[in-house]
């Protein structure tokens, strides 16, 4: 039983000491404004004092006994910590700003162990509750951890010029990121990515298609080529597929052999060689499978959190939207997809990472004259289209017309038929142009190529 009077972790030295370094050494600021705010001070008045040293960094403005007096003056509350006296006490308790850095650790230490107290006791009070539903209780305490982690609650207001700032820190990244992340993630399709300009973060991407067009095969091919190419984390979540067929995929795809002999394990010498070369590069490729038939929203959003705490991710991509399970009673499917939806866009927000949706596409598409897809096709499945910032469809035409029929059409015109040839329509782009671009499937090793070097991406008109 936890003594409910002992008071929580906090040392009233350190920040006292980080205090007055910060009044006696103006750029020891810069030790601690990166991971250390106002909240993390266990005493009010050192929170205060704390908060008006940030308020002069960020107006650029001097930081010392003078300034930090006359902005606590400002705010009303300089009375309230204990006046000038208290602030020259401070910079009394310091020697020198030598160790401001070790003072800043030791305040930001106690505060976390203090939010994970108050975060056992929301997660008791979870167990305590008894909810009918255990996935979604789960979900609450993990997220009650989650912000420990994160050490962030909810967001508020930023300047336009913080923004600014950000954008310009990541304009100037290379592709291949750094410390600080991978920018965009690629495709590793030229035009692909020349319309789209990569996959962005915080993006809800829908790749759909009707069955057996290629939409899995697409999803694995930009998997592998941005963990082997670009060095990115992915987390694949494969309700449909086993991780053991995920992997003969990409083996194959990898390795560009046959498929069948990937299954069988049977292959020549050269074949062989290539296999075993493919197998050494997906090894050192950071994808993560989860192959759980059937999960729910709740548990794919905790899986990703928590690799994203282990790594540094970079994509999620779940196939598909129709086999994940919804959280709680729906009245309709349409209801319960769009909750899904919802779901996956707050996850590509939550984790700042693009979220891959691959999707079924509804019978309609059969139904028509001209077979290419539509938004409209989306419509059954709620709001599919309006969450989603990108719509990518796979087009196949040698999927409706045979090779017979094709030359009986266009016979005249000499077009040859367009065997493998796949059509990647973007269909909606939240923030940049629609188009498309042409792939070719490669049946036998289960895999989209580029038709050529350089292929230019058509606009949609």
């Amino acid at each position: 039983m936890v003594d409910q009077e002992k008071l929580l972790p906090h040392d009233i030295e350190a920040e006292e000491a980080l205090l007055g370094s910060l009044l006696i050494d103006p750029d020891a600021i810069l030790k601690v404004v990166s991971t250390l705010k106002g909240v993390d001070f266990f005493d009010g008045m050192h929170a205060d004092i704390y908060d008006a040293c940030l308020a002069l960094y960020q107006r650029s403005e001097a930081i010392n006994q003078i300034t930090v007096a006359h902005e606590l003056m400002r705010l009303d509350c300089l009375e309230r910590v204990g006046g000038a006296a208290y602030l020259s006490h401070l910079i009394g308790a310091v020697p020198t700003s030598l160790h401001a850095e070790y003072y800043g650790n030791i305040v930001e230490r106690m505060s976390v162990m203090r939010k994970l107290i108050m975060a056992g006791a929301r997660i008791a009070a979870i167990g305590y509750e008894s909810g009918p539903d255990i996935d979604v209780s789960l979900s609450q305490a993990e997220d009650a951890l989650f912000q420990v982690r994160m050490r962030e609650n909810s967001r508020d207001f930023v300047s336009i010029r913080d923004v600014l700032g950000k954008y310009f820190d990541q304009a100037g990244r290379t592709d291949d990121g750094g410390a600080g992340g991978i920018p965009h993630v690629r495709t590793g399709y030229a035009g692909l990515d020349g319309l789209l300009g990569g996959l962005q973060r915080s993006d809800l991407i829908v790749l759909a298609a009707r069955p057996s067009i290629g939409k899995t095969t697409l999803a694995l091919d930009i998997a592998r080529r941005a963990a082997v190419q670009q060095k990115a984390c992915v987390a694949l979540f494969s309700l449909e597929m086993s991780a053991e067929s995920v992997v003969q995929r990409m083996l194959a795809a990898q390795a560009d052999v046959d498929f069948w002999q990937i299954r069988l394990g049977k292959f020549f010498e050269v074949e062989e060689r290539k296999v075993m070369e493919a197998a050494g590069s997906l090894a050192e490729a950071a994808v993560f499978v989860d192959d759980t038939p059937q999960a729910g929203t709740m548990t794919i959003r905790s899986k990703a959190k928590r690799l994203a705490f282990e790594r540094q991710l970079d994509l999620v991509i779940v196939d598909y939207l129709q086999l994940i399970q919804g959280e709680g009673r729906k009245e309709t499917r349409v209801q319960e997809l769009s909750q899904i939806t919802r779901s996956l866009k707050l996850l590509a927000r939550e984790l700042d990472v693009p979220v891959i949706a691959v999707s079924q596409l509804s019978r309609a598409v059969e139904w028509r004259t001209s077979h290419l897809p539509q938004l409209a096709d989306l419509r059954e499945s709620g709001t599919i289209e309006q969450d989603a910032d990108i719509v990518v469809f796979i087009y196949r035409e040698d999927k409706y017309v045979t090779e017979e029929e094709w030359n009986r059409l266009h016979d005249i015109m000499g077009e040859p038929y367009p065997k493998g040839i796949a059509d990647i329509i973007i269909a909606k782009h939240r923030n940049g142009p629609l188009g498309q671009i042409k792939l070719r499937f490669v049946d036998r090793s289960v895999r989209f190529d580029s038709l050529e070097q350089g292929t230019a991406a058509a606009p949609l008109i």
